[in-house]
């Protein structure tokens, strides 16, 4: 049976419409994100700091030690670096330890890790080598797994859960080579015959596709009499006929991952094996990535601590002009930035992490907050090592070891954590994503007046409640616990953190203001002010950070676990985060947003072509982006299996 081969035509509104239908659209439970942009500081929500079961500490502690000699014997990251392949036989060993079930349960063979565990170990075997932890991430954080975990019938969990703990790799494919953040365009179809649907399309990026045996597969199922249709999720066994791993992709960093593109012609899969009902694909892959965006924040709490552990060593054993180079305050100032930053990226995973495993709180904000903030200060901390080795930094670690110099690979781990700032939603997306999250209590009060759609009567009724709403909300903005000198006295202990929280309340409350004065200001084009709403984001997830730091803190310091220590890399986070703050803040409304508007017109005008003159493009032939067209591969499948 021939599948459609036209891709899907969707205006902006209908793209909208469709992401607006995959989120979830309650708040059942409580989110101290989602309170902080209302300008509602709910330090009791984290505070005192949630801690993990005796059990469950005792199992993770115990899976972290073998993994820990693995790591050590079995892991050699420079064989991997320079043969862009991790070997099967590391793989082989990482399912006999159980590393492919750390978050499976365990009546179903799996280890049965929380949260806070599973990123730990991903941290460590992320730390000995980045391929090793993007591959296990990539098969339980987003693979098959969580969305059967969230999503599936008791039958296929019994199926195929055992099979991911133990054997079975699995990958999940979303993205197309013409679809990255706009699954409305999605053209990979699954067309219903009886008890099955036949699966066609092109699926780009699949990271863990090329050794995968079971993968989750996002396709479009065309509406029809029985069948709803829309996006829907299905888990696929990789040697089905019909399907071909037609290329292996390679990268600036990550150069051992098995990511490729994977083609589907009449790829016949069961009802059985679909997750969830038809048309839920998109909302099981938002709420699967909810706690599976937490594994970018565990590689990069993992090169904050190495970023860290390189300088110091480095900084004592370089001289320059007399003095060790961390006596200079150039260099000290980023040594200090990259200890207060890993401090602070672990307080928000480690956070972030135990209220995922206790499930009081929802963290969708939370998560992705995690994700955003990790990647972009992770990424900086690693520029600021390259800077501090000098020459050594640019140098591979390879070259280093030629000429009889410690093998430090510096300038690979920058390369490794450029892409956790595309991964799993772009700075740019995760940036929309939870604007949208965080002006969501606007919109539900106040959302039928600026829609186009909407009646009279309609707007007038959102007039009323909003007018409700707003004359309850917007007196509480005005002043808060943050102006009172005694406020959080709890976290004033030699070092005063105290002072900091109250920052936070302070400007929870300005962020609420400055939003609503957007809203107000704006209204229907307030989507379209894509910088205004990275800024009011990164301003959160600042707040957020500082609030995380602070807490971790002070559980450490009740631990008498390095507590004087921790305090004074909290407060000198905080110190930093302010500066960054007070800077978002002055940029919501003094920026150059018109002018870069004006100049991009210019750009795609061709205004501007006589500056790109004098150059030689070094680019090669081909198009922007490959066909993706339906129908059988013409090239050799790469797929291979790790027995």
């Amino acid at each position: 049976m021939s599948a459609p081969s036209s891709k899907p035509t969707v205006t902006e509104r209908e793209a909208r419409q469709v992401a607006e239908a995959a989120r979830e659209q309650d708040w059942r439970k409580p989110s101290f994100a989602k309170e902080l942009f209302l300008g509602r500081f709910r330090l009791d929500l984290i505070h005192p700091h949630p801690l993990p079961a005796a059990e469950d500490s005792r199992r993770g502690e115990e899976f972290l030690a073998k993994l820990r000699v693995f790591c050590e014997t079995q892991i050699d990251a420079a064989r991997i670096e320079r043969e862009a392949r991790i070997p099967d036989e590391v793989i082989s060993g990482l399912k006999e330890i159980g590393a492919l079930g750390m978050k499976i349960d365990t009546k179903y063979g799996g280890l049965g890790l929380t949260q806070v565990y599973y990123n730990k170990a991903l941290a460590l075997a992320g730390s000995a080598c980045p391929a090793v932890g993007v591959l296990l991430s990539a098969h339980q954080s987003i693979g098959v797994p969580q969305p059967l975990k969230l999503f599936g019938t008791d039958e296929q969990k019994a199926e195929f859960l055992p099979r991911c703990a133990r054997t079975a790799i699995s990958a999940f494919l979303l993205t197309e080579p013409d679809v990255g953040s706009d699954p409305a365009r999605l053209a990979t179809s699954a067309v219903p015959d009886g008890d099955s649907y036949v699966v066609d399309g092109v699926k780009l990026w699949t990271t863990n596709g090329v050794i995968a045996d079971l993968l989750v597969v996002m396709a479009r199922v065309p509406k029809s009499e029985g069948h709803k249709g829309g996006i829907t999720a299905f888990v696929v066994e990789t040697d089905s006929p019909g399907i071909t791993v037609e290329n292996r992709n390679a990268f600036m960093g990550l150069r051992g991952i098995e990511n490729g593109v994977t083609r589907f012609h009449q790829v016949r899969v069961p009802a059985a094996n679909r997750i969830g009902p038809e048309g839920a694909g998109l909302k099981i892959a938002l709420t699967t990535l909810n706690t599976g965006r937490l594994s970018l924040p565990a590689s990069c709490v993992a090169a904050g601590k190495w970023c860290l552990k390189i300088a110091r060593e480095w900084s004592a054993a370089r001289e320059q002009w007399g003095r060790p180079i961390a006596e200079h305050e150039a260099v000290g100032a980023k040594i200090s930035f990259i200890a207060a930053t890993t401090f602070a990226l672990e307080a928000v995973l480690d956070l972030s992490s135990q209220m995922a495993d206790e499930d009081r709180n929802d963290i969708r904000i939370e998560g992705a907050l995690a994700k955003l903030f990790s990647s972009e200060m992770g990424w900086l901390m690693a520029d600021e090592l390259v800077q501090i080795r000098g020459g050594r930094g640019f140098e591979t670690a390879e070259s280093l070891a030629a000429r009889g110099e410690k093998a430090v690979p510096a300038e690979q781990v920058l390369r490794d954590l450029r892409i956790n700032r595309i991964f799993e939603g772009s700075t740019e997306i995760m940036h929309l994503l939870i604007a949208r999250e965080a002006v969501d209590a606007h919109l539900k009060v106040a959302g039928d007046l600026i829609d186009p759609d909407k009646s009279l009567q309609d707007k007038a009724k959102a007039g009323a409640n909003a007018g409700v709403f707003y004359a309850k909300w917007l007196p509480k903005l005005v002043a808060g616990t943050g102006q009172l000198p005694g406020t959080y006295g709890e976290f004033r202990h030699g070092i005063d953190l105290s002072r900091h929280l109250r920052y936070v309340e302070r400007n929870a409350r300005k962020l609420a203001r400055s939003t609503f004065y957007a809203m107000s200001r704006w209204q229907g084009r307030m989507e379209t002010k894509q910088g205004f709403l990275g800024r009011i984001v990164d301003i959160g997830a600042e707040l957020f950070a500082m609030s995380a730091v602070c807490v971790r803190a002070e559980l450490l310091r009740t631990q008498g676990d390095h507590g004087r220590e921790a305090y004074q890399l909290a407060d000198a986070f905080c110190e930093q985060s302010r500066i960054r703050v007070e800077e978002l803040f002055g940029r919501l409304w003094t920026n150059t947003d018109d002018i870069d508007h004006k100049v991009v017109k210019g750009v795609m005008g061709g205004a501007y072509t006589w500056l790109e003159e004098g150059i030689v493009d070094p680019s090669g032939e081909g198009p922007w982006i490959a066909d993706a067209s339906d129908g059988p591969s013409k090239v050799e499948n790469v797929h291979r299996t790790i027995n």
